[in-house]
C-alpha cells in the first residue's frame, strides 16, 4: 500500500505521518500511532474498549507465534472492515477508534 493511498484513507481523520516500522509502515496522527501496514495489509490499533467493535465487524486480530516459546501472541492491531475501504465516512469512524485506542495506550 503506497503512502498516497494511506493518506487518502485517513483523510477524514486528518493529516497522518508515515514512518518505517517492523519492516512495514507505522501511521501516526497527532503523534499517536493509529495503524500499521504489515506485509501489505493495513491494520488499525485497538484496545480492550474497541476490540469488541472490530471483532463484531468481522475483523481479524494480528497474531504470530513467538519463536522462543512457541505460543500465540496477540497484537493490538486489527484488520480494517472491508466496507471502510470504499466508504470514506466509514473509514473515518474506524480511524477515530484507532486514534482513541492509541491515546488511551499513551503512545
Amino acid at each position: 500500500m503506497d503512502n498516497e493511498r494511506i493518506a487518502e484513507l485517513f483523510e477524514g481523520l486528518g493529516p497522518v505521518s508515515i514512518r518505517k516500522l517492523f519492516g512495514g509502515k507505522g501511521i501516526y496522527y497527532d503523534g499517536v500511532i493509529v495503524a500499521i501496514v504489515l506485509r501489505g495489509e493495513l491494520m488499525l490499533k485497538a484496545d480492550e474498549h474497541s476490540a469488541p467493535d472490530f471483532e463484531a465487524a468481522g475483523c481479524r486480530q494480528w497474531t504470530y507465534t513467538g519463536t522462543r516459546h512457541g505460543k500465540l501472541v496477540a497484537m493490538p492491531y486489527w484488520s480494517v472492515p472491508d466496507d471502510a475501504f470504499d466508504d470514506p465516512d466509514e473509514m473515518t469512524v474506524w480511524a477515530r477508534r484507532a486514534y482513541e485506542a492509541g491515546r488511551r495506550a499513551g503512545k
